[in-house]
Formats: structure tokens, sequence, C-alpha cells
């Protein structure tokens, strides 16, 4: 569904991605692992068309995605969780999930699956998103990007200063909309504990690069203490 490759990016002509290469498969749950530093954010920006890439391909659904802006990637299909949520805290949350509606461009009102993931948001519809936890904040952006109705959803960091009751709430809505709603899944994670439970396929990133990949059964002690431990 997703392929990345040759894709070099940087900034004021420092690269930060060398040659990297990336499949997702469509119906996969893909996770992206690497210690911090090594472009593991800025290979999801680059794929949402909010970092310029120098060079390299990124394809979507059979189609290339050079020169479509991010707002164009929406469009086709791609919800995308930002790593620190970036709601607007100024808004309601019934405003923030309406924004996912919009980027849409086809519905008219937030899909009722929405509040069926996640019923606090339905409770929580007049709050400011800046009143809300940590945790239903990332509720909300996960929300907000599934208003959507997109067919690949990208997630930086979901667990990020999350507590550990929602993570595991976090956790399982991932599994139902790979597993049971068949929902392609793109993320980023640093819990291993995690990665292995939701995702079916890994992508281990070192220096801008991808260092190892395949099935999760593949992930072996060896690439976890290699390129993953501190």
């Amino acid at each position: 569904m997703l392929s990345v490759a040759g894709l070099n990016q940087g900034y004021a002509g420092s690269q930060i991605l060398w040659n990297m290469t990336l499949d997702v498969p469509e119906g996969s749950c893909t996770c992206v692992m690497g210690r911090n530093g090594v472009g593991k954010t800025t290979l999801l920006r680059s794929i949402m068309g909010a970092a310029k890439i120098w060079n390299g391909k990124i394809t979507f659904a059979g189609k290339e995605l050079a020169g479509t802006p991010p707002e164009g990637r929406a469009r086709s299909g791609i919800g995308y969780v930002p790593q620190g949520r970036e709601i607007f805290p100024q808004l309601t949350v019934g405003e923030n999930l309406e924004l996912g509606v919009v980027a849409n461009g086809k519905r008219t009102k937030v899909p009722a699956r929405v509040f069926e993931l996640f019923p606090v948001l339905k409770s929580m519809l007049h709050r400011r998103g800046g009143d809300l936890s940590g945790g239903q904040q990332q509720q909300l952006a996960i929300g907000r990007a599934l208003a959507l109705e997109p067919k690949l959803l990208i997630l930086d960091e979901p667990t990020e200063g999350i507590q550990p009751n929602i993570v595991s709430e976090i956790g399982d809505i991932l599994v139902r909309l790979n597993r049971d709603e068949g929902l392609t899944l793109l993320l980023v994670e640093q819990k291993l504990a995690f990665a292995r439970r939701v995702a079916s396929r890994f992508c281990i990133m070192d220096r801008g690069r991808s260092v190892a990949a395949g099935v999760m059964s593949e992930l072996t002690d060896d690439l976890v203490s290699r390129h993953l431990t501190v």
C-alpha cells in the first residue's frame, strides 16, 4: 500500500535520511523502531509532505506522492497522528474532530465509529482540547485522524507521555482497527512490548537508514541489543 524507496532528506544541508526504504503492505501494522535521533519522525513527516524531500519515491496505493501537498495526501486516504498530538487547545473536542471531517472533503459530520471507539470524546464534545488530560488528548488526536476515514493511519509515538491504562486502551483499539477492521497502520513506537503486541511487521532505523525489516517474529534479541537498547 505504501512504499518508500531511495529517500534522501535533510535540513540546511544536514542530511537526515539516507537512501531510506520502507514497505507497508495493505492490511499490515508496521512499526518503525530505532533509538532517538535516527530519523523516524522525519520519515513520517516526509511521507505526509510536511518535510520536503531531496529525492526518492513515496508511493501510496500505486500513486506517486511527489508534489502532493499534505492536504492532498489526507484526501487520498492517509490519516496522521503526529508526535505531541498537535490538537488545537482553544478549540472544543467537537471542533477538533470536525477538522478531520473537513480534511476528508466528502463527509459533513464525524463518523459514529469515532465515538464508538472513544466514548469519552462524546461526553466531552464541548470541552476545550487544552483542558483534556494527555491520554484524552491522544484519543482526540486519533479520533480526529479517523474522522478522515483513512485507508492508512500513521501514528508517531502514540504511547508517549500517556498513563498505562490509556496505553492499554490505545493498544486494544489499534489491534481492533488493524486485525478486525483491516485498516493498514504505520507507527513509530519506542515501547518494545507495545510494538510486539500491536504490530505484525517492523522496520529498524539507524542513522537515517533501514537496517533491518521483516515480520515481527523475526525481531530477534540480537537485533534489539544492536539497534534498540540504550
